[in-house]
């Protein structure tokens, strides 16, 4: 199995934009730069024998790739891809096709989900290995995880991304499909502040829910 990690780098200003007026653009920067590193450390935890940080925009790669060097509690085998271009299914299918090609199921997790831990990915790692695809749905209609085994561009095609209906178009794809598929526990993201109760105690921010 591949774990894929699909972030953004976290810049002032250019993620986790509907949390600046709680924590403001350095401090929504800070907590985007903060759920990536909990993402990676799970990953890790998890025991996943090749780990992939997919990161947008393409330039930030070389940064990436130095502050992973700073990072002691991550494993040096993490691995930085480009997203490149397109929209969001666009870039995820690549990414899981590039894995899929190399012999690999790719399970891939986006980093507002914290919730998301070691034995979350493990058991979506083990349903993997009897199903077509598995996912796991969020409490905002999205998904923080979902893992191939089978291709069809279809999964990621004409899907509403960012709105409450991503999940059920993704599970009615599927369907269509005929695909086998494990679904896992409800999960929450972070997103709006109301949603920062969801982050781990002690995390300063959850304060500001």
């Amino acid at each position: 199995m591949r774990l894929i990690v699909f972030a953004k780098w976290p810049e002032p200003g250019k993620v986790k934009t509907r949390l600046v007026p709680v924590l403001g653009e350095q401090g929504a920067a800070q907590l985007a730069q903060r759920l990536l590193l909990h993402s990676l450390q799970q990953a890790a935890a998890a025991g996943c024998a090749q780990i992939e940080l997919c990161l947008a925009p393409d330039d930030a790669c070389a940064r990436a790739r130095r502050w992973l060097d700073e990072q002691a509690a991550l494993p040096a085998r993490v691995e930085v891809q480009a997203q490149g271009e397109g929209d969001l299914g666009e870039r995820m299918g690549r990414a899981c096709q590039r894995a899929l090609a190399e012999a690999f199921k790719p399970l891939l997790i986006g980093t507002d989900c914290p919730e998301c831990g070691a034995a979350d990915l493990q058991a979506m790692a083990a349903a993997l290995a009897s199903h077509d695809a598995v996912i796991a749905p969020a409490a905002d209609g999205g998904y923080p995880a979902i893992g191939l085994s089978v291709w069809n561009s279809r999964v990621f095609e004409q899907v509403a991304w960012s709105t409450p209906w991503v999940f059920a178009q993704t599970e009615a794809r599927m369907a269509e499909l005929g695909w086998s598929v494990g679904r896992h526990r409800l999960l929450h993201d972070i997103d709006e502040p109301a949603d920062l109760v969801w982050l781990p105690d002690g995390w300063p921010e959850r304060d500001k829910a």
